[in-house]
């Protein structure tokens, strides 16, 4: 296998954040990985504004590997945005996209080069079990695919995330989409072409805490239902005719009662209730349309997806042509 290869077979992009110890790890079992499945690699690890060392460990790992290079954002644009800039720079035949904190076992990818050989062009990985993850967090993430497949546009297959292999092809659909509010396993499952699941088992974090804490993966939800689905600013539309059925039922109501027993006197606590009621439901309506919007606002002024404060590669590589 040539150091010197133009077109490699398989880029692997992995996004880095703060995650230093588990750093030369992985690259050991990845290198090993690799060259078990017989074929040419590149790796692109992406630095997300790591507060750590991280950089520090990527700059010896590329002097030592010249199939390794790194990118250093200027600041941190999250793991979706990571990915993306990673597919931007990695020239392989296929691209295969992991986490760096050796959960996602390097040992797999051999399986997926075997199914990409077989002519898929979207393999993915697919958690056997997630009984490693907090309960509530399993609940959340059950409700949030039921979810999204009644109401979005999109279905995900069950235990899918990041972790795949994707054929060139997909790759270059998936870069055609230069969207802010990226949700990458919905954009995963729109581009289709012909998939297929590798069942593996999660390894425990080898050093290190998971960055997705409840607040992020709330918010990570919410940017994956609004970005495949119309469903949060149609249901209101229902809840404004459901209230107003249920006001003019109120009206007949109250009209009937006083034709036939006359004028109550008026109450102060169901007035207040009332108003402080409809106002929740006006407000609530207003933050879904103003998330849609928030959106927009962000999609219209064209801001580059992120900012490379440095790049790293060997002699070898550096002579090539750079976007």
């Amino acid at each position: 296998m040539s150091d010197t290869i133009e077109t490699p077979d398989i880029s692997v992009v992995i996004p880095v954040f703060n995650e230093r110890a588990n750093l030369r790890p992985l690259a050991a079992r990845l290198t090993h990985a690799l060259a078990q499945a017989g074929v040419s690699f590149e790796a692109i690890f992406v630095d997300d504004g790591s507060h750590d060392a991280s950089m520090e460990e990527l700059r010896a790992l590329c002097a030592q590997e010249p199939r390794f290079r790194a990118l250093s954002f200027s600041r941190n644009f999250g793991k979706e945005v990571a990915i993306a800039a990673g597919l931007d720079d990695a020239r392989g035949r296929a691209a295969v996209i992991m986490d760096s904190d050796l959960q996602h076992p390097p040992e797999v990818i051999i399986k997926f080069v075997e199914k990409w050989r077989e002519g898929y062009k979207n393999v993915y990985g697919q958690r056997a079990d997630r009984t490693s993850d907090p309960k509530m967090r399993t609940i959340f993430t059950e409700v949030f695919y039921r979810l999204l497949a009644k109401f979005g546009d999109v279905s995900l297959p069950p235990g899918a995330g990041d972790f795949r292999l994707l054929d060139r092809q997909a790759v270059d659909a998936l870069l055609s989409m230069r969207e802010r509010a990226r949700f990458n396993k919905g954009l995963y499952a729109w581009i289709g072409f012909k998939s297929i699941g590798v069942p593996f088992e999660v390894d425990a974090r080898a050093s290190g805490v998971s960055k997705f804490n409840f607040t992020r993966l709330v918010s990570f939800a919410l940017d994956g239902l609004m970005s495949f689905s119309s469903i949060p600013l149609k249901v209101w539309t229902y809840v404004g005719l459901a209230i107003s059925i249920f006001a003019l039922g109120l009206a007949g109501y109250y009209w009937v009662r006083t034709m036939l027993f006359g004028v109550d006197t008026p109450g102060f606590p169901t007035l207040v209730v009332s108003i402080a009621f409809f106002s929740g439901v006006q407000l609530i309506s207003l933050g879904v349309l103003g998330e849609y919007v928030a959106r927009i606002f962000n999609e219209v002024k064209g801001r580059p997806l992120y900012l490379v404060a440095e790049r790293v590669e060997s002699d070898k590589q550096s002579g090539r042509a750079k976007e």
